[in-house]
């Protein structure tokens, strides 16, 4: 029994060529080396292309890892917010059983507001870099300006808006305390929650 080689234009059932025609030998298989390839020869010097998949809506992430991401963000930054105001009503302590300076409360809420506060930040962010990465071309420049911005308004408000210079001293320490670890975490908790194609 003798099998065939698929690469033969030769079919010895029909004892004919595929073609019609015997082929050329190859030392004659092209008298022209400037002729145009035919069409078998054009397929595989250049194979069709891959099909076109959809374009997929929002970014390609994780859900589970990015919403993980997302909320350890707001924790670091609700206990940064939260450990920054303890250690200003401390020093706000000292100084007035010392009494030297007069009386005075830079932050005019507890801690735990600041944690809170820093927590829920967290979380819009998170949100904001995944709407930006749905419906922007530069998604990244996009939220590094936005938040920038903010985090500013954030600082220098209450440094012209408050009564007391201590007072939006505080203030605005406390909300660069809370900008900053959201600026630096949630792109990088977006980026490494990418899944690979």
């Amino acid at each position: 029994m003798s099998y065939r080689d698929p690469r033969d234009p030769y079919d010895p059932r029909t004892a004919r060529y595929e073609s019609g025609y015997p082929p050329e030998s190859q030392a004659y298989s092209r008298s022209d080396p400037h002729a145009q390839p035919g069409p078998a020869e054009y397929s595989e010097a250049y194979p069709p292309p891959a099909p076109r998949q959809k374009p997929r809506l929002g970014p390609n992430v994780n859900p589970t890892m990015f919403i993980g991401g997302i909320v350890m963000t707001g924790v670091v930054t609700g206990l940064a917010a939260w450990l920054a105001a303890w250690v200003i009503r401390a020093i706000v302590e000292r100084v007035n059983e010392a009494g030297r300076f007069g009386v005075w409360n830079p932050l005019a809420r507890d801690e735990i507001w600041f944690a809170v506060v820093g927590f829920l930040c967290a979380l819009a962010a998170g949100a904001l870099w995944y709407v930006l990465q749905m419906v922007t071309p530069s998604p990244n420049q996009f939220f590094r300006w936005i938040v920038g911005l903010l985090i500013a308004g954030a600082v220098i408000i209450p440094l012209v808006l408050s009564s007391e210079l201590s007072v939006g001293i505080a203030t605005a320490v406390l909300h660069l305390i809370i900008g900053l670890p959201i600026l630096a975490l949630v792109p990088a908790m977006g980026h490494k929650s990418v899944q690979q194609a």
